[in-house]
């Protein structure tokens, strides 16, 4: 990047004003000051508090990584706490909120307890910093096998008591990792047993006691790998993600480790590593509760599982699937009942003038057949679900075709597909319309077949409710017309298409206003003028939402009901441009770009999942017809 010639402020160097980290980079050559001197001015007149170091990577002259190795080359003498808001893992104001809650507790406590108990950093965070401070390595203990002879020298439970692990020998010395460094008790125990002769490191607690538990579990005659063990593991694993409320676990061999995530509001999050060594028994074991063939290890395999939950109290219905990689088998559930009740109509998320159409122009059309389209994990089988279940009475005969039932619902006949015994969906879809069905749910479009059986119900006066996965409704009946379906049978047939997604939403307890910087509308193509009465907001991070800034979703739609225009482009076969724009023009819809724009300037998403999640396919329009198009008060 080509730096401009900027001269230096009088008075106080740059360096003087930037900070520690700032002065190290300068330090080790990797900015000059004229660098730093731009980087002060760009930061002065940004609208949002960025710290130093972060306009330094914004503005490519270093990277984190850069950072990161000055720091571990020169040992930091700077007080912790400044050092953390330096570092941009901590505000200001945060930190003398911590630094008062400190003062009170009269030296029982100190800051770096302060500030993991009151949820203003995560532990991670502050032993990272801990660790540029110190100069002590941060070791990651899942992945490194602690030396058993050690603990002849210092007894398990005196480790377990000072929360320390001593690791590995190196020369002379013994890598002893600590919890807590500063702590001087922990120090003293060390120091009783080993004398001078330790190198400090730093390792979080939980992993401490982790790899504690472990040495503790091998050593006893019963093996980690024995099968008591693992089914324990297993259930331990499965009640976590409960209540976690994870939709999704996977678990992935890796060269060194078995990892474990969980997709929570639709992001992974690592959750734990277990050794390697038992990937082979812990599969087993799951194939065994999914009723898979356990003596297959070269093909792909999927099943399920109905897991009763004793934490919890409650059945859980799981679909595992078992896929083969380098490393071994991976495996990923996708927990179909941990969803809660029912969503009523209302509730889905829907603008309330857009609510009004779907409910009178889609939903209560007696015939037809209504799409509901997204990718996965965007929320498709909820609102399918939510729609049924407004639709269900004593005088309608409903009848399901899914793969598998995800939802329980009284008063409807739903069916499971099971190809191991037949039941295909191809022999399920001949045998429905012979059920004297009203409204016939398809649990998805997902081949020709399924799409002409969607439309020949249609046109035999039934209503059909099926998902589909495209990018936008427009997609959806592009997509049709590529499966070969006639153009004059989708006008005929489709009386609408919702598009959806799922953002995460700002957290409630953390939440601050937001304002959009230049980069921000110039992706968006609006000004600041079109966003007038906006009251944008970000998640600053706090312990409730695992210092991630957003708890929960929300759902963002497009409502394409199909009028006489957009009917007439469909058989004129216009292309996507153009029947967005008609519909756009003549039906009043409203992009799913532009629904997450209201929804943004409400506070309830934040800008960064409505630039990074939605589709943007022409300029949106201003906020305050957006709002009138949908009936949001102005």
């Amino acid at each position: 990047m080509t730096q401009p010639d900027t001269p230096k402020p009088p008075g106080a160097t740059p360096s003087a004003q930037a900070g520690v980290i700032a002065g190290l980079l300068l330090k080790d050559g990797l900015i000059t000051e004229q660098q730093l001197s731009y980087a002060l001015r760009v930061r002065s007149k940004l609208t949002s508090q960025k710290t130093v170091k972060d306009t330094l990577i914004d503005l490519g002259y270093v990277t984190s990584q850069d950072i990161q190795q000055a720091l571990n080359k020169n040992q930091v003498n700077v007080r912790l706490g400044d050092m953390l808001v330096e570092l941009g893992y901590l505000r200001e104001s945060d930190l003398q909120q911590a630094l008062g809650m400190h003062k009170d507790s009269q030296g029982k406590k100190r800051l770096g307890e302060v500030l993991v108990e009151g949820g203003f950093i995560e532990e991670r965070k502050l032993l990272e910093t801990l660790s540029y401070q110190l100069g002590f390595p941060l070791l990651e203990l899942n992945f490194v096998n602690l030396d058993r002879s050690l603990f002849s020298i210092i007894p398990l439970n005196v480790c377990r008591d000072c929360s320390l692990a001593p690791v590995t020998r190196e020369g002379n010395m013994v890598v002893v990792a600590f919890s807590d460094p500063l702590d001087q008790r922990a120090r003293d125990t060390v120091e009783r047993y080993l004398g001078i002769h330790y190198r400090p490191a730093i390792a979080t607690k939980e992993s401490i006691t982790e790899a504690l538990n472990a040495l503790e579990r091998s050593a006893s005659p019963t093996s980690v790998s024995d099968e008591n063990t693992v089914i324990g593991m297993i259930n331990t694993l499965f009640e976590d993600a409960i209540e976690e409320g994870a939709s999704d676990i996977h678990i992935e061999p890796m060269k060194d480790r078995l990892r474990v995530r969980f997709r929570r509001d639709g992001v992974m999050d690592h959750h734990k590593d277990f050794p390697k060594e038992i990937a082979p028994q812990l599969s087993t074991r799951i194939k065994v509760m999914a009723q898979s063939d356990i003596a297959e290890k070269r093909r792909h395999q999927d099943g399920r599982i109905l897991f009763t939950s004793i934490r919890h109290g409650i059945n859980l219905d799981m679909r595992v699937s078992f896929f083969i990689t380098i490393y071994g088998e991976k495996i990923v559930l996708r927990l179909l009942n941990n969803k809660g009740t029912l969503l009523d109509i209302k509730e889905i998320g829907m603008a309330p003038r857009m609510l009004e159409h779907f409910i009178y122009e889609a939903l209560e059309i007696p015939t037809g057949v209504m799409i509901i389209t997204g990718p996965t994990g965007s929320g498709k089988t909820s609102t399918l679900y939510s729609c049924v279940n407004y639709l269900n009475d004593i005088h309608t005969s409903i009848i399901t075709a899914e793969d598998p039932v995800e939802y329980v619902i009284d008063g409807i006949s739903q069916c499971s597909i099971n190809t191991k015994i037949g039941v295909t969906f191809e022999e399920t879809l001949r045998h429905i319309v012979r059920q004297d069905p009203d409204i016939i749910v398809l649990g998805e479009i997902r081949d020709q077949f399924s799409a002409e059986t969607a439309i020949q119900a249609a046109l035999t006066g039934h209503k059909v409710l099926t998902t589909f996965h495209t990018e936008d409704s427009i997609g959806g009946l592009i997509r049709l017309m590529n499966m070969e379906i006639e153009a004059f049978l989708i006008s005929s047939t489709v009386v609408c298409v919702v598009a959806q997604r799922l953002l995460r939403k700002v957290c409630p307890d953390c939440a601050e206003p937001y304002i959009p910087t230049p980069l921000d509308l110039a992706r968006l193509g609006l000004t600041a003028l079109d966003l007038v009465g906006a009251e944008f907001r970000s998640g600053r991070g706090c312990k409730n939402c695992r210092f991630s800034g957003y708890r929960g979703r929300v759902g963002i739609f497009e409502l394409l009901v199909m009028n006489e225009m957009v009917k007439n482009a469909i058989l004129s076969n216009k292309t996507s441009y153009e029947i967005r724009r008609i519909s756009i023009e003549t039906s009043g819809m409203v992009t799913l770009v532009e629904d997450g724009i209201v929804k943004c300037a409400r506070g309830l998403v934040s800008m960064k999942e409505i630039l990074t999640d939605l589709p943007r396919l022409g300029k949106p329009r201003p906020l305050h017809e957006l709002k009138r198009i949908l009936g949001v008060p102005l």
